[in-house]
């Protein structure tokens, strides 16, 4: 394989549920490049979240295939799969019972790595996502703040080392500072680890700032994919709809900040 190959790729990808007819993903065909961010946007029902779940098999399509690194999934183990891949869920997805040094080995046990190296790379994970390690190490997520729990969530994605990184809204729960400095956080991670990342959100000023490219979700089709330059060209109302929340917010802060100034 090339240089140029896609480290992800959806070919006519199907999924439906339940017997429905209503396909929750449908025929969408994407690649994503090696080292690329990737933020999927779409109102509910979508089919954003589904997209991501089929990415490390917790769901497999219908019809289509996904490749990853040139490889079919639906020939590799799925459990083998997803301990190569981080998966950031919603709310941190934390075990509520265990500490947080657990929490974030608990991949690299599963895989069988010695004990001394896990607790290494937990030392090294926690300074990763600037939790002070003493202080949080032997804590319960339950005491920790939203914000805190989300980079343990983070940490625990990045334990064994994987070069894809799935997240699922994974900043939408918290306060916008925190979210903010959050989401600046994980970019720098990104590129300094040179991860690739699909992350989930309904929010497009967060897709935008964030992402290198932003692919639009609509009733189960890719109806957009491009940089934000490339969306803002694409002659679609859905998609103008979805660009014209962050142009907004932009003009009235801008407005509301003229106004202080003159004041």
């Amino acid at each position: 394989m090339g240089e140029t190959s896609p480290l992800i790729a959806f070919s006519h990808v199907v999924k439906s549920f339940n017997g429905s007819h209503v396909r929750a993903v449908n025929d969408v065909s994407f690649d994503i490049a090696a080292g690329e961010f990737l933020a999927v946007v779409g109102g509910s029902g979508s089919g954003k979240t589904t997209l991501l779940r089929l990415a490390n098999r917790l769901i497999d399509p219908d019809a289509g295939t996904i490749t990853v690194a040139g490889e079919d999934i639906a020939g590799i183990d799925a459990i083998g799969l997803r301990r190569r891949i981080g998966y950031v869920f919603q709310s941190g997805g934390l075990f509520p019972h265990m500490s947080i040094a657990a929490n974030i080995g608990i991949t690299p046990r599963l895989l069988g790595t010695p004990k001394s190296e896990i607790a290494a790379r937990v030392d090294e994970l926690l300074d990763l996502v600037q939790l002070d390690r003493a202080q949080y190490r032997d804590r319960l997520p339950h005491e920790l703040s939203g914000g805190q729990r989300q980079r343990v969530g983070v940490a625990r994605a990045l334990a064994a080392k994987p070069r894809i990184v799935l997240m699922d809204e994974p900043f939408g729960a918290l306060d916008p500072v925190t979210r903010d400095a959050l989401g600046n956080d994980y970019r720098a991670l990104h590129i300094g680890l040179g991860l690739t990342t699909i992350m989930i959100t309904h929010d497009m000023t967060e897709a935008l700032l964030l992402a290198d490219r932003v692919a639009v979700m609509h009733e189960g089709r890719l109806v957009a994919l491009g940089t934000a330059k490339e969306l803002s060209r694409i002659d679609s109302p859905y998609v103008g709809e979805l660009l014209g929340t962050p142009r907004r917010q932009a003009e009235r802060l801008q407005a509301a900040l003229s106004q202080n100034i003159a004041s």
